[in-house]
């Protein structure tokens, strides 16, 4: 049984930190600039870090007081929320503060942003979403357990599934 959520984040996450590795992570430039209203401390600190954030395809910049201007999203996460992702973010570098390294910054805003971006718990998969999901799981280092260390499947052997049916 595989948590799909769980799942599609570790593939997202892995790929981030693979387009990191090579020089950055595509971008998707929006049509019409989204602007996110923030408290204007979290603005100044998404601000301040535009340049770790264009590395991970989210191009954001100043917009006012209290304000940014996303312009670019992360390809590989399709529609994204950027108001949602940007207070996560904000959260994030509130949390981490300035101590931790470049590298493990963007490491950790890879994380938050796979999360905030990958297939939800619930929605319906196609036959051929669920295939792609198995088979790039397969292809995947890591691919058992989530960002956050929880197991992406557990495995059912055919003993588990007889008591579950009252067999045994």
């Amino acid at each position: 049984i595989v948590d799909q959520h769980a799942a599609h984040e570790r593939l997202v996450y892995e790929r981030m930190k693979q387009m990191l590795a090579n020089g950055g992570v595509r971008r998707q430039g929006l049509l019409i600039p989204e602007v996110v209203e923030l408290d204007p401390s979290e603005a100044e600190a998404i601000a301040a870090r535009a340049e770790e954030l264009a590395q991970l395809g989210l191009v954001v910049e100043a917009f006012g007081p209290g304000a940014i201007l996303v312009r670019e999203t992360p390809a590989l996460l399709g529609h994204v929320d950027a108001a949602g992702m940007l207070k996560d973010l904000a959260d994030d570098i509130a949390e981490l503060g300035d101590a931790h390294a470049l590298k493990e910054r963007l490491e950790e805003v890879c994380s938050s942003m796979a999360c905030r971006g990958s297939v939800r718990a619930g929605r319906r998969l196609t036959a051929d979403e669920m295939n792609s999901l198995l088979r790039q799981m397969e292809a995947t280092p890591f691919s058992g357990q989530c960002n956050h260390g929880r197991p992406t499947y557990v495995e059912l052997k055919l003993a588990d599934i007889e008591k579950l049916f009252g067999r045994r």
